[in-house]
């Protein structure tokens, strides 16, 4: 039976940002449009239509923070939008719509295929909200993970120092860095002058502005002292360079040797030891719980007097914001591990895997029926304009309109046209990229514990920072902030291996098809009330 809406007021709300998530999202004014004759349609009154050209994966959207203020004024009841994640893209905004919505202060939220009401199960929406949420994380994580493997085939990303070029001409993904062959002998000659002793650095810096014609992009009128400091201390130029805290090995050609490199430190009064390569999987993620510093790491070594060497690696706080800290180191293994346990609370058995994979595909085939009809509709809408398109080319060529008509016409038409392949695009893909994300995100939480204890320092890393955010290390004990929809999944893990362990003694074990009927018939998730039927949770 349908559900019968009372007579509430809406917003209109319609947001895309410039960001990269946002690049295949119908525009503010397509939204605008469709959901103006969605509300016609179903008899939506709307008080007030509100846009945001803002990416929502931060909270602090004025415009939505207005909204959100005026429902809790009682200025409005509901709200109309493309869908969820133009409402919320990060956990804090996420979960004040879904609070104000289950206290009924929202009655309604009508997206452009389906609808949400306080009295509905949260589970739908939670994962809806969460993959919009791990999708910004995801870009972010991806960015970086392509900056790190960049860095590992030892090229550094970003700017070439002072000497070098960053190669404009190879494609994307394949642009390595080359000699500037109008300053590399200049750089190379400002060593050598380095290396003699007879020179300052503030003698350097005028000989290489006045005399070389040294300057930066930053600082078109010269080079400050400090900017040779940093061009004296740069490993790069011996074969090396830091990035994200560790010195990887590069693969560009090396201006001064290794030697002359350290030679210069002494020169220049820098006596810290020599910095080896260094890898470390979870550097540049933890923050230290007492004073916020960042969390490094370090490798000791450890000689006996049979001989024996051994390798350990702590980590332990940078103590950078407050150098008195208390915080002691962690060992490598003692911090995997507590990863590893955290892991082991959102894994999920294989056959609980099948099932909930199987339901995800069953909610898609239902939804891929509306989907197909808005489809039908879209595509009538786009072909008609392309004919319309088609008779007023003809039309002109008849001569039977003048240019100026012909021109005024055809720019509404292909706007028009350019509007409805945004709504194909836009309905075509929804279905496919929740499907996509939900076993993403489950078969994570199948896999992720073995592939972190077999997986490289990259894998771990990759892992590490799908758990979620705010990483807290404080006395020996790591804290992650898992976020939804990853909490979901942990209580559900909690449940099936309690129901699990009930049987195993009794029945010494299930088939699949007991165990799917079992999950079929228990309150998976039971403390977020009824699971939605769109997930294929029901209860008998």
């Amino acid at each position: 039976m349908e559900k019968q809406l009372p007579k509430i007021k809406y917003f209109l709300y319609a947001r895309k940002s410039s960001e990269s998530e946002d690049k295949q999202v119908a525009s503010i004014e397509s939204q605008i449009d469709e959901l103006t004759k969605l509300a016609k349609r179903e008899d939506l009154e709307i008080v007030d239509i509100l846009t945001e050209s803002q990416s929502a994966k931060e909270p602090g959207r004025p415009i939505f923070n207005k909204m959100i203020e005026r429902i809790n004024n009682g200025e409005a009841q509901g709200i109309i939008c493309w869908k969820l994640d133009r409402l919320a893209r990060n956990p804090i905004d996420g979960g004040t719509i879904q609070w104000i919505l289950q206290q009924g202060v929202i009655k309604h939220i009508q997206t452009y295929e389906r609808g949400y009401f306080p009295t509905d199960n949260v589970l739908m929406m939670s994962v809806e909200l969460g993959m919009a949420n791990q999708f910004i994380r995801d870009l972010s994580t991806n960015t970086k993970r392509g900056l790190r493997a960049k860095a590992e085939k030892g090229w550094l990303p970003g700017t070439a120092p002072m000497g070098y070029l960053n190669n404009k001409f190879k494609v994307k993904g394949e642009k390595d860095i080359v000699k500037d062959p109008e300053r590399f002998d200049l750089v190379r000659k400002l060593w050598d002058m380095l290396l003699s002793g007879q020179y300052s650095v503030q003698k350097l810096a005028e000989f290489g502005e006045k005399k070389l014609g040294l300057k930066s992009k930053r600082l078109p009128k010269g080079l400050h002292k400090s900017k040779f400091y940093e061009l004296f201390t740069n490993p790069f130029y011996y074969g090396y360079f830091k990035y994200g805290g560790v010195l990887y090995k590069g693969r560009q050609e090396p201006m001064i040797t290794e030697d002359e490199f350290y030679r210069a430190q002494l020169i220049l009064g820098n006596r810290s030891k020599t910095h080896m390569p260094h890898n470390f999987a979870f550097t540049g993620m933890i923050r230290c719980g007492e004073c916020d510093s960042m969390i490094t790491a370090e490798d000791k070594i450890k000689r006996q007097k049979n001989g024996n060497i051994h390798h350990y690696t702590y980590y332990h706080c940078t103590k950078r914001r407050v150098p008195n800290c208390s915080q002691r180191f962690i060992g490598k293994n003692e911090l995997e591990k507590q990863i590893i346990d955290i892991l082991e609370r959102i894994k999920i058995p294989p056959v609980f895997h099948g099932w909930i994979i199987k339901q995800v595909h069953l909610e898609a085939e239902k939804e891929s029926g509306d989907r197909n009809k808005i489809l039908e509709q879209q595509q009538k809408n786009y072909q008609d304009c392309v004919r319309k398109i088609d008779n007023l080319i003809e039309m002109r060529a008849g001569e039977e309109i003048t240019q100026e008509e012909f021109l005024e016409k055809k720019m509404g038409l292909m706007k028009e046209k350019i509007r409805l392949q945004e709504l194909l695009q836009d309905t075509d893909n929804r279905i496919n990229n929740w499907v996509a994300r939900a076993e993403e995100l489950f078969n994570f939480a199948k896999d992720a514990k073995e592939s972190f204890e077999t997986g490289n320092l990259e894998k771990k890393r990759e892992i590490l920072a799908y758990l979620g955010s705010n990483l807290i290390l404080k006395d020996g004990k790591l804290t992650v902030l898992i976020e939804k929809p990853l909490v979901l999944v942990e209580k559900a893990a909690e449940e099936v291996k309690a129901i699990h362990q009930q049987l195993e003694p009794v029945q010494g074990g299930q088939n699949e098809l007991n165990l799917a009927e079992i999950y079929s018939k228990n309150a998976i998730l039971g403390g977020l009330g009824d699971l939605n039927s769109s997930l294929g949770f029901h209860r008998p």
